[in-house]
């Protein structure tokens, strides 16, 4: 059987997709595609690779209220550099100490908008 479907966006709930969708693409390295709504209710972030997903964000009433069930993970030169750069763009730790498990070391981030993230040490 073929594929029901093709990898389209990853979609992220959020107060204010234009400001989080800024501090995605300068994280990314990538742009703004696409605004949708007037506010601006959908904000798409281009595919840093070809026919890589796009990186959306919707804009929803309610707040984050517990830990993501669904996070990015970002593979990362230095965990140091990476967190500063983050911090820099309005980022910040989302826990005093690193993680490391099966050969990987990651430490937790969180965006503006409180949702979780991983940068990954590459190995």
């Amino acid at each position: 059987m073929g594929a029901i479907g093709r990898w389209g966006s990853v979609q992220i709930d959020c107060s204010d997709p234009v400001a989080l969708a800024a501090f995605w693409a300068a994280i990314l390295g990538s742009e703004v595609d696409e605004t949708i709504g007037v506010p601006p209710n959908y904000v798409v972030v281009t595919p840093t690779a070809t026919g890589g997903p796009w990186l959306s964000f919707q804009r929803v009433p309610e707040a984050k209220a517990t830990k993501n069930r669904l996070h990015l993970d970002l593979v990362v030169d230095d965990l140091d550099t990476a967190s500063s750069r983050i911090a820099e763009l309005g980022g910040r730790a989302g826990s005093a100490e690193d993680l490391e498990e099966y050969g990987y070391r990651w430490r937790i981030m969180l965006d503006p908008e409180g949702n979780e993230f991983c940068v990954i040490l590459r190995r």
